[in-house]
């Protein structure tokens, strides 16, 4: 789809294929394919980020990338390219530097929030090693929970042979898995155990025995913050969406 001459129509807007779409038409193509909700969201971002500004370096270096990535090498075809979507080297430079610049805001915006930020959430964070036994009887489960601790058996010896989970498959062995992403109440356990602690029989939809291998907690390393920024940003801009 390109835009289309005003000379050959004042009332078309693109050109798709050899048909002109006319504004009222556009819209209902939008309407139709569900396209308004990305339209409204991608022009909030070009409202916050309009502010935000690029050194010349930054903006020769992301318009080499954004030819390198569309393979147009020459300047003739970057000029093709451009002319073929209506594009002058001023619009090209807005796009190419769009997401540096996205991300510019983000750390503008909360980049000094995210310490904080982050002790409020590292319990969510954290990650465990675990390993597993789930069973349907509570008989059995008590019973493999007394040969662990006896040492008469290991546990991924009974996890292969009794758990009725996908955990049979590794010996009962599961992770590294967010806590947040586990039933609060095994989250609660695995939090508060010492690396090596078995927790008798609990009943969590199914009996289940768990032995707590290794807690990995979180630190606000470079991924990290980046989670973090991502995920402000995207709060950020639901909000705006829904009061739009």
């Amino acid at each position: 789809m390109t835009t289309h001459s005003a000379q050959a129509d004042s009332t078309a807007v693109c050109q798709l294929n050899d048909d002109a779409i006319a504004p009222e038409t556009l819209l209902l193509l939008w309407v139709k394919h569900q396209m308004l909700s990305q339209l409204r969201r991608e022009v909030l971002i070009d409202q916050a980020i309009a502010p935000i500004a690029c050194t010349p370096e930054e903006i020769a270096s992301a318009c080499q990338q954004f030819y390198g990535h569309k393979q147009l090498a020459s300047e003739v075809e970057q000029r093709a390219w451009l002319d073929r979507h209506s594009l002058n080297s001023e619009q090209l430079q807005d796009l190419a530097t769009r997401q540096l610049r996205i991300e510019k805001f983000k750390r503008v915006t909360w980049g000094h929030t995210l310490e904080s930020y982050f002790l409020k959430r590292k319990d969510q964070f954290d990650r465990a090693i675990y390993s597993l036994i789930r069973s349907q009887n509570w008989n059995i489960s008590q019973e493999l929970y007394f040969r662990i601790q006896a040492g008469e058996q290991m546990f991924a010896e009974l996890a292969q042979e009794f758990s009725q989970g996908p955990e049979a498959q590794t010996g009962g062995f599961v992770g590294p898995v967010d806590l947040v992403s586990l039933h609060p109440t095994l989250a609660r356990v695995l939090a508060t155990s010492q690396p090596g602690q078995l927790w008798s029989p609990m009943r969590l939809g199914e009996w289940i025995v768990v032995r707590l291998e290794r807690m990995l907690s979180a630190s606000l390393d470079d991924s990290m913050r980046q989670q973090l920024l991502n995920e402000l940003f995207e709060s950020w801009l639901q909000e705006k969406i829904v009061a739009a």
